[in-house]
C-alpha cells in the first residue's frame, strides 16, 4: 500500500479497468484508508466535451449516506453515469433510474406492480423451466462457454418473457445489452455510433411491442405499463420504450454477471462449494447474497448535489458530482469483517449489490435472487463436475464488473 500515491490514482483511467481485479482492489483499499473522498477527472469519451470531474466515495457509510439522501444528491441532473447524458441518448435512457421524486416515486410504484411477490410468483415456475432448458441445451456437449451458454440465457429469457420479447429477438437483446453496458471495452464499443445503434435496436423493438400491447393487452409488464395512469395520464409508447430498455438491459446483464462470478468463486473456494452441497436449501439464501457482494455486478452510480452539503465533514458544493463506488463499499473493512474472504455463511451481509438503501434500490432484486438460486441448484444437480478451464475474460468497464467469456467442461450427459 505504501507505494501508492493519491497523485498517481485516476479512477477514470482506462488502464485501471483493464488491470486485474487485485490491482484495482489495492487502489480502492488505499483510497478507503487514506483518501476516502477524493476528486478525479471524468473519463474522456470520443466526440463529447470533457466534464468537470467528480468526488469519489469509497467508504460504505459515505455511500449509504448519499444513497439515502436523494434530496441532497439527486439522479435527474445529468443522469446517473459519470458523464452527463448526451442529448442524442436522452430519449433512450430517460427512465426512472434518472428521475427524482415526486415523479420517480409515482413511476416506480407503477413499474413495481410487475415486481410484487404476487406478480413474481406467476413467473417463478418459468424460471425453473428456463433453467432446465439452459442445461438441456449444453448437457451432451461436455464443454461450452459458461457466460454465453449458461449464465446469460436464464435471466435473458426470463426478462424477455416478462416484457413480451419473442424468442426470435432474444439474441438481439443480448447483443445490444453487451454494447450498452460495454462502454469502455473496445470489443463492444468503438464509437458513439455503436452505442446509438444498440439503443435504436432496443427502442424500435420496444415501440413495436408497446403498440401491440396497447391494442392487445396480456398480463405482462408491458401491458401493465401501457394501460396504467400516472398523474392522470398514460405513458406514451416512447416513454414506455425507455423503461423497456432499462428493464431488458439491467434484467439480464447483472444476474448473468453474478452467476458467472459465483461459479468462478466457488471453484476457487472448493470448501465453500462443498459446504453448500451438504444442504443446498439451508445455505442458498446466504450464498446467493455472498455471491452478489463478491461479484458486485454494478460497480458505481453517480449523483449530483442539489445544494451545498457535507459527507463525513467533507464539503460538496451544489452542482458537483459524487460517484458511489459500490465495489469499494462491498470490501470496506469497517462494514465487513474479513471482506476478502469468500464465506457463504456470512451474516449479516448488507451489501451494495442491488444499490443502496434509498429510493433507487433495485426493483428486480427478488427476481435476481430467485434466478441465482435456481441456476445453481440446477448446475449442482445436473452438472456436478462442471469446471472452469481458463481464467475468465473480464469486461473492460468501470460500470459493470462483467465476465465476457469463461470456458468450462463437464461430463457429457451430466
Amino acid at each position: 500500500m505504501t507505494s501508492l500515491s493519491i497523485a498517481d490514482i485516476n479512477l477514470s483511467a482506462p488502464e485501471l479497468w483493464a488491470a486485474p481485479d487485485a490491482e484495482r482492489e489495492a487502489v480502492f483499499q488505499y483510497l478507503r484508508d487514506e483518501h476516502p473522498i477524493s476528486f478525479h477527472p471524468e473519463p474522456l469519451i470520443d466526440g463529447m466535451p470533457m466534464g468537470p470531474g467528480y468526488w469519489a466515495l469509497t467508504r460504505y457509510d459515505d455511500i449509504m449516506y448519499a444513497s439515502r439522501h436523494a434530496e441532497l444528491f439527486c439522479s435527474s441532473e445529468g443522469g446517473t453515469n459519470i458523464g452527463d447524458i448526451p442529448a442524442e441518448l436522452a430519449a433512450f435512457i430517460g427512465s426512472i433510474i434518472n428521475m427524482d421524486d415526486p415523479r420517480h416515486k409515482k413511476l416506480r410504484n407503477l413499474v413495481s406492480s410487475g415486481f410484487t411477490p404476487k406478480a413474481l410468483n406467476r413467473i417463478l415456475d418459468q424460471v425453473a423451466v428456463r433453467a432446465t432448458a439452459v442445461v438441456d441445451a449444453v448437457i451432451d456437449t461436455g464443454q461450452c462457454d459458461f457466460v454465453a451458454e449458461i449464465a446469460a440465457p436464464l435471466p435473458l429469457g426470463v426478462v424477455c418473457d416478462m416484457v413480451g420479447v419473442p424468442p426470435s429477438q432474444e439474441h438481439d437483446v443480448f447483443a445490444a445489452s453487451n454494447v450498452i453496458l460495454g462502454v469502455g471495452d473496445p470489443e463492444y464499443v468503438q464509437s458513439m455510433e455503436d452505442l446509438m445503434a444498440a439503443f435504436m435496436t432496443l427502442h424500435q423493438m420496444a415501440m413495436e411491442i408497446g403498440e401491440h400491447r396497447l391494442a392487445n393487452p396480456t398480463d405482462d409488464i408491458t401491458s401493465i405499463l401501457m394501460h396504467a395512469e400516472v398523474d392522470g395520464e398514460r405513458l406514451s409508447v416512447a416513454e414506455f420504450a425507455s423503461f423497456f430498455i432499462l428493464l431488458v438491459v439491467a434484467g439480464n446483464e447483472t444476474t448473468r454477471t453474478a452467476i458467472s462470478h459465483g461459479t468462478w468463486a466457488l471453484q476457487n473456494h472448493p470448501d465453500q462449494k462443498a459446504l453448500w452441497l451438504t444442504d443446498f436449501d439451508r445455505y442458498a439464501q446466504d450464498a446467493g447474497e455472498k455471491i452478489v457482494r463478491w461479484g458486485t455486478p454494478v460497480v458505481h452510480f453517480r449523483r449530483t448535489a442539489t445544494q451545498d452539503a457535507q459527507i463525513s465533514g467533507h464539503p460538496i458544493a451544489k452542482g458537483e458530482k459524487v460517484v458511489m463506488w459500490f465495489n469499494s463499499a462491498n470490501r470496506d473493512e469497517r462494514q465487513f469483517q474479513d471482506p476478502y474472504t469468500f464465506d457463504i455463511t456470512r451474516s449479516p451481509n448488507s451489501h451494495f449489490g442491488y444499490g443502496g438503501g434509498g429510493p433507487h434500490f433495485c426493483l428486480g432484486a427478488n427476481l435476481a435472487r430467485r434466478e441465482i438460486r435456481v441456476m445453481f441448484e440446477e448446475l449442482f444437480r445436473r452438472l456436478p463436475d462442471l469446471t472452469i478451464t481458463a481464467e475468465p475474460t473480464l469486461l473492460q468497464s468501470s460500470f459493470i464488473h462483467g465476465i465476457k467469456r469463461m470456458p468450462c467442461e463437464f461430463t457429457p450427459g451430466g
